[in-house]
């Protein structure tokens, strides 16, 4: 049976040349999977019409090939199953950009949803942590309410080997210039929900505006020997 459809595929070649009114022009039959398929090639100017995409069922991607002499054409399928795109999602260190970007901006709404509903944020000049999305918002309002604009978050390092964990150093500049006393190192957990990276964690640690300097490790001494006296003071830390 596939003789003979070849056979009659080269017959109406023939008839199909003879009456063609574009010359030359060779018309080669050729069988995919599931259907006889025609390709006409144009010898001179090395071009090709594909009459019949539908080589193999469900499989419109298959692609005609000329050979170098114009004579021979050839079917390539791809077998590959075909594969939805995949959703491109930010990595950690992205986010914790667009973060620090957003609160320059003052648009709090463009960090909403980089912070997770049960975030917990932990900005150690407070005394307690913030927790969810709506209290870590409500204290950058205040933050942003409070300074001027030309008061800008400037990273200075930021971490991207790893997605789930970002540490940042950043400082703050008024008009291009060094704030005083605004150096601060931060670190960022994140985690994908619902398609999107957003930040579960977050912890500031800002220089301080008076430095102790060695006091600092007199009064860490006067506390270690306190505990090692007192042992059951340690009940009392939180």
């Amino acid at each position: 049976m596939r003789v003979e459809a070849v056979a009659a595929a080269s017959t109406a070649a023939v008839a199909f040349r003879a009456t063609s009114p574009i010359s030359p022009l060779l018309l080669l039959p050729f069988t995919g999977r599931r259907k006889l398929c025609f390709i006409r090639v144009r010898t001179p100017s090395r071009t090709l019409i594909r009459e019949n995409s539908r080589i193999h069922r469900g499989n419109p991607s298959a692609t005609v090939r000329v050979s170098s002499s114009n004579q021979l054409a050839t079917t390539t399928e791809d077998e590959s199953p075909s594969s939805s795109p995949s959703v491109s999602v930010d990595s950690g260190a992205d986010v914790v950009r667009k973060f620090y970007d957003g609160i320059n901006r003052r648009d709090l709404v463009s960090v909403e949803y980089l912070i997770a509903e049960n975030c917990v944020y932990e900005d150690l000049v407070f005394p307690r942590p913030f927790v969810g999305r709506q209290a870590i918002l409500g204290f950058f309002n205040k933050f942003i309410d409070s300074i001027s604009k030309d008061l800008q978050f400037v990273i200075d390092d930021i971490s991207n080997m790893d997605s789930s964990a970002v540490g940042v150093t950043w400082h703050l500049e008024w008009q291009g210039r060094p704030f005083p006393f605004s150096k601060g190192c931060s670190f960022y957990r994140l985690e994908i929900l619902d398609g999107k990276r957003q930040i579960i964690y977050g912890r500031d640690s800002v220089e301080p505006s008076i430095k102790p300097g060695e006091t600092a490790l007199v009064a860490i001494r006067g506390v270690t020997w306190l505990l090692q006296q007192f042992p059951q003071l340690a009940n009392q830390l939180k």
